[in-house]
C-alpha cells in the first residue's frame, strides 16, 4: 500500500487516464477525491472504488472557473482534513484546424481548459499541500513537447507545452515546501479524449507522414492502455519518486521520437 492514508485529488476522473489512475491509487491505499464539471461518470468511478473497499468523494467544478475550483478544494479539505496528491488531468483536444480557420474563441476554449484549468487546479491546492508537502502531477502530451507533426493541433500543442513550463517554474518555487511537481506526456492512449476533438479542413495543411510498420516503436500500431499511464502517475505520487521534481516523463512507446 504505497499511498496508505494519502488524500489524492484527480480532475477528470470519469474516464480514461483519470479513471484508471483513481482506481490504481485507491488500490494503493489513497482516498480519492474527483473534480469534474459533470458528476455522473466520476460518480461511477467513486462507486467502483467504494465497491473495492476504498474511499472516494465527488466534487463538481468547471476547472476553468476559479470560484468553482476553490470551492471544490475547500470541500475536499473539510471532508478529509488534508490533501497530499494532486493529479491535474482534465483537459480537451479542442478544435484542430489550419491557423487561418481557427477562431479566437476556439483558441481561448482550449487554452482556458487545458492551461488555465491546470493553473487553477494547482493554485487552489497549494494552501493544503503546503501544510505537509506532497506531489503534483500534470497531464500534458507528446504534442507540444516532443512531437510537432500533428498539423492543425496548434492550440492544443501550445497549451500542453505551456503546462510543462508551468511545472518547471513552480517545481523550483514550491520545493521549499517539500512539494514535488512533475509532468507526464502520453502519446496515443486508448481513451475517449478524441470525443472532445473537432477537426476542420486539415487536409489543406496536412503534411503526409507514413509509417508502414506502425507509429509506435514498442507496439507497432497498438495504443497504450490508460492503466499503463496510471502506473507512471503512481510512481510520481509515491515516495519512490521522492527526489524527482520538475521532470517530464513521456509515456508513448517511443512514438514522439519517431513522429517528432
Amino acid at each position: 500500500m504505497q499511498l496508505k492514508d494519502k488524500i489524492a485529488v484527480i480532475s477528470g476522473a470519469g474516464s480514461g487516464i483519470g479513471k484508471a489512475t483513481a482506481l490504481l491509487l485507491a488500490q494503493e491505499g489513497a482516498k480519492i477525491a474527483t473534480i469534474d464539471h459533470t458528476p455522473d461518470e466520476s460518480q461511477k468511478t467513486v462507486d467502483q472504488i467504494h465497491t473495492e473497499g476504498g474511499e472516494g468523494l465527488v466534487t463538481i467544478a468547471d476547472i476553468s472557473q476559479p470560484e468553482q475550483v476553490e470551492q471544490a478544494f475547500e470541500k475536499i479539505s473539510e471532508y478529509w482534513g488534508k490533501i497530499d496528491i494532486v493529479f491535474a488531468n482534465a483537459g480537451i483536444n479542442g478544435v484542430w484546424a489550419p491557423l487561418e480557420d481557427l477562431t479566437p474563441e476556439e483558441w481561448d476554449k482550449t487554452l482556458s481548459t487545458n492551461l488555465k484549468g491546470t493553473f487553477l487546479t494547482v493554485k487552489y491546492a497549494l494552501p493544503y499541500l503546503k501544510q505537509q508537502g506532497g506531489s503534483i502531477i500534470i497531464n500534458s502530451s507528446v504534442n507540444g513537447t516532443r512531437m510537432f507533426s500533428n498539423t492543425g493541433a496548434t492550440a492544443y500543442a501550445c497549451s500542453k507545452a505551456a503546462q510543462v513550463a508551468l511545472a518547471k517554474m513552480i517545481a523550483v518555487e514550491l520545493a521549499q515546501y517539500k512539494i514535488r511537481v512533475n509532468v507526464i506526456c502520453p502519446g496515443a492512449i486508448d481513451t475517449n479524449i478524441d470525443d472532445s476533438t473537432t477537426q476542420e479542413n486539415l487536409e489543406e495543411v496536412k503534411i503526409p507522414v507514413e509509417f508502414p510498420e506502425g507509429q509506435i516503436p514498442l507496439t507497432g500500431k497498438e495504443s497504450a492502455k490508460a492503466a499503463q499511464v496510471a502506473q507512471v502517475v503512481l510512481f510520481l505520487a509515491s515516495d519512490a519518486s521522492s527526489h524527482v521534481t520538475g521532470t517530464e516523463l513521456w509515456v508513448d512507446g517511443g512514438q514522439s521520437l519517431l513522429q517528432g
